[in-house]
């Protein structure tokens, strides 16, 4: 046997012994373990204000607060693009729309003056002019 194999059995052993022992005390090391979990996970109101805080303004930045500033600038240049595509869609659509009331009012007026000018031969009689 090798001295750690031998260091482990005997550990071993208290331990099962040691939990086993009582159902109470297990629980209570439960609530103990989950509560040191949870104040590694979380942190005091001041710390978590402090953390930001915490570099100094000429020092560089961690590879972490790099990449969130760029995943924020990234997110505010797509934000932007999208805003700026719908509202150049919509330009688009507004000024078509334009140019079709514009093009059927003209369309209207000539339709109009030709009923109006025509003489009763085809094409009008403006196309065929008899000149003396």
């Amino acid at each position: 046997m090798t001295p750690m194999g031998t260091l482990h059995l005997p550990t071993l052993s208290v331990l099962q012994e040691g939990t086993g022992a009582s159902v109470g005390t297990q629980q209570v090391a439960e609530q103990e373990a989950q509560e040191d979990a949870e104040q590694k996970i979380f942190m005091q109101e001041s710390d978590a204000s402090n953390f930001l805080k915490k570099r100094d303004k000429r020092s560089p930045k961690s590879r972490d607060e790099a990449n969130a500033e760029n995943r924020q600038k990234l997110r505010a240049d797509e934000l932007r693009r999208e805003y700026h595509e719908e509202q150049g869609n919509e330009f688009e659509n507004f000024v078509e729309e334009q140019n079709d009331e514009q093009e059927e009012r003209s369309r209207e007026a000539i339709e109009q003056w030709r009923q109006w000018h025509y003489d009763g031969l085809y094409p009008s009689y403006l196309y065929n002019r008899h000149h003396i």
